[in-house]
């Protein structure tokens, strides 16, 4: 049976973490003096007292967690995470529509970075950082963040890492989780400061700097301007925004064993990351090379556009420089192969994973070695690790289950009257928790507020799918899930 009141438990004690969180947010409400200051009251109040009450009817749940009660802890907190979070888009006002607030909330935790609020400057100080806290705590994980804090909060804490970890292949730098939750943590921690000094260095006010800082080492894509990083108009945070994206972007084990620990060599001879850095090259100079003779663009300004919007599509940030709906629409094909395939597994990018795409590969040329030569034994390998059968099987399970909710989300958005174009990359955007989408009706620049609520709705389901990647959230509806054997 499933362990309900210790769902409860868990459930209410990170409830409390949230409201800690909003805390935050109601400073910096209270320094800029701004009309969102009862909005965050209210709704730390209510998540303390919705906390309270959770933790009271689980006080005497056994502290013994299984598989099946860690899918749905995993999958709950995510969505009741997202229901309060919308509170205070909701209660002060600025988002009116709760269908909009829990959209930009879940948005936010789960880094896809789309907005539905059309002119982001007409938020307060307080709403803006709320807003770059979701997508900063979502980017590593919820359940992995209290896992780094509160290692004895989450009972069963290798069950739940497993529902909330993202790519097919783990790589542990301790034999405990919770030391290696810190390491990685403080690889995430040492990212988003580094940023940030950057970026002040580079011009920007503290406030911005901050609320960009967590936007792009989270490869969320929430900005404080309408313009997104386009605002500042500057080479130096162009560049740097690059930089620490394409960092954030690659395996954050491999950055502490590579950066921290000194062996450079580990990430030259990992076959995901060299397949990432060999799409973010050809994506480059094929996107450099049409916008120079289509758009005239000069060398200079091309290559950073290009690079620029290459890795925000690849690290799935969604942040823009340029208003890539205007580019040639070979171009969007490029982007969208990007932002399918996103960045490294362990990182805080989505999309179906570079070592998805690894394995892929081997498994079609052993295909292709077994034409040949039928009783030869091809064994897949992933930097010198064996993918096991059951593994393979996992990879193009998940991949048909991709495929199928996009064109799930595809066929009922057409339905409802979006254009084809930007329903399929709607549709890809929400299923690989990227951000913008390619189109003139909902284009790079634009907010998703012109979708219909169902629309909406259907969204938010698929981005959080993408963020638990699929098999977490599917599970819950197949009739086993439920069976007390």
């Amino acid at each position: 049976m499933i362990n309900t009141k210790l769902i409860y438990k868990i459930i209410g004690s990170l409830l409390f973490i949230e409201a800690t969180m909003m805390c935050y947010c109601l400073a910096v409400a209270l320094y800029y003096k701004e009309d969102d200051l009862v909005a965050f009251g209210v709704s730390i109040l209510l998540i303390a007292m919705s906390g309270v009450a959770m933790k009271y009817i689980g006080h005497e749940a056994e502290n013994s967690m299984g598989r099946r009660d860690a899918y749905l802890l995993v999958t709950l907190t995510w969505i009741i995470f997202s229901f309060f979070g919308a509170l205070p888009f909701y209660i002060s006002g600025y988002v009116p529509s709760f269908t909009n607030a829990y959209f930009e909330t879940m948005s936010g935790f789960t880094t896809t970075g789309a907005s539905v609020i059309d002119d982001v400057e007409a938020l307060p100080h307080g709403l803006l950082f709320w807003r770059s806290m979701t997508q900063w705590i979502g980017g590593l994980g919820i359940a992995f963040f209290t896992i780094a804090v509160l290692p004895s909060l989450v009972g069963g804490s290798v069950k739940v890492f497993s529902a909330e970890a993202t790519g097919p292949i783990r790589t542990k730098m301790h034999p405990r989780l919770s030391s290696n939750a810190k390491y990685i943590w403080m690889v995430y921690l040492l990212l988003t400061a580094g940023c940030a000094v950057c970026f002040y260095l580079g011009g920007m006010s503290v406030f911005d700097c901050v609320n960009y800082a967590m936007g792009i080492t989270a490869t969320g894509g929430f900005t404080p301007h309408n313009e997104s990083s386009g605002y500042f108009n500057s080479a130096a945070i162009d560049y740097t925004s690059i930089i620490f994206m394409f960092l954030s972007g690659v395996n954050f084990t491999l950055l502490y064993i590579s950066l921290l620990k000194g062996k450079i060599k580990a990430i030259v001879r990992d076959s995901e990351f060299r397949l990432y850095i060999s799409l973010v090259s050809l994506a480059t100079v094929a996107i450099l090379v049409l916008l120079m003779n289509n758009n005239g663009y000069d060398f200079a300004y091309a290559f950073r556009c290009a690079l620029f919007q290459v890795v925000s599509f690849i690290t799935t940030t969604g942040v823009f420089n340029d208003d890539a709906g205007k580019w040639p629409h070979i171009t969007w094909v490029i982007l969208s192969v990007c932002m399918f395939f996103g960045a490294c597994a362990g990182s805080t990018s989505g999309g179906f994973k570079c070592v998805r795409g690894v394995m892929v590969l081997k498994i079609v040329r052993n295909e292709l070695k077994h034409i040949l030569h039928p009783k030869a034994v091809l064994p897949v390998k992933v930097n010198d690790n064996n993918v096991s059968y059951p593994q393979q099987v996992r990879l193009m399970a998940f991949f048909a289950l991709y495929m199928m909710l996009c064109l799930f989300a595809y066929f009922c958005l057409i339905c409802m009257g979006v254009d084809s174009t930007n329903s399929i990359t709607v549709a890809i955007s929400c299923a690989s928790n990227v951000g913008p989408t390619l189109g003139l009706e909902i284009g790079p620049t634009m907010s998703w507020n012109v979708l219909p609520d169902v629309g909406k709705w259907i969204c938010s389901v698929l981005m959080l799918m993408g963020r638990l990647e699929i098999f977490s959230v599917i599970v819950l509806f197949t009739p086993a899930f439920w069976k007390d054997n």
